[in-house]
């Protein structure tokens, strides 16, 4: 019976292997970037603004909470909220290790701030904005799995309208092919030793990036694209609050 289920569990392994999944877990923990200024939302923190009773960055914590992909989560926010997050797990049911750390100025810094304070043990980082709180588990494991197996992925969705490249004075200089263009999102999942190199590259040579996987680029590692949803909307101005709302009442009603 063992020699059973020694050869079944190989044969998994195999057929894993060529529909590109893979059943290893890595020591993983999510950064969660709650430090932003809120300008668009017109100065209101959008982090604890509520959508259907419940705050936006308890949605996105207890989302990564509940991923069995996920280890530990680590919140970056504003030193003025450092206290905002007392008594946060308990009064969210999180169960996993949590832990707070004041942001920098910039995205990029925060994203290095949370870094300083991960595990040890940690293998893989999973860089997420607090905003984007209608992510789901199933979004975390494709991302994840996919950068398990390929280094570094990202969430992100094809581009539906043509995208132009403007200069400095609004004229368009080209226009890419369609087809090759995505749209970011977050999570974006990295081997934690390649994001920390690439994080302190690009502090040392006072490069900014446009997201986490920018850096990543710079010091030529590759990170793939993963198919993620249009649903992974980043709540940004009051507009997005009423389409996030949307999007939560119809989940329910499916649920």
């Amino acid at each position: 019976m063992a020699d059973n289920n020694k050869l079944t569990h190989k044969i998994a392994q195999v057929i894993r292997a060529f529909s590109g999944k893979t059943d290893k877990k890595y020591y993983t923990s999510a950064i969660i970037l709650a430090a932003g200024s809120s300008t668009r939302m017109g100065g209101e923190s959008k982090q604890f603004i509520e959508l259907c009773g419940m705050p936006v960055v308890a949605r996105t914590a207890i989302e990564f909470d509940k991923s069995d992909c996920i280890d530990e989560l680590i919140i970056v926010c504003k030193k003025e909220e450092l206290p905002l997050y007392e008594g946060f797990a308990d009064k969210y049911g999180i169960k996993k290790t949590l832990k707070t750390v004041e942001g920098g100025s910039t995205r990029q810094e925060s994203a290095r701030f949370g870094l300083d304070v991960v595990n040890d043990k940690s293998k893989f980082v999973a860089i997420h904005d607090a905003a984007r709180c209608l992510i789901t588990g199933e979004m975390i494991y494709k991302v994840c799995h996919g950068a398990y197996l390929h280094g570094g992925a990202i969430l992100a969705v094809k581009a539906v309208d043509t995208v132009k490249i403007g200069n400095k004075n609004a004229f368009i200089e080209s226009t890419p092919d369609r087809r090759l263009t995505w749209q970011a999102q977050t999570p974006q999942v990295f081997k934690t030793n390649a994001f920390r190199a690439a994080a302190y590259v690009a502090r040392d040579e006072q490069i900014e990036g446009t997201d986490d996987a920018s850096l990543l680029e710079h010091i030529r590692i590759p990170v793939k694209l993963v198919e993620g949803n249009r649903e992974n909307i980043k709540v940004t101005e009051p507009i997005d609050i009423k389409i996030a709302e949307a999007i939560l009442d119809i989940r329910s009603a499916h649920e």
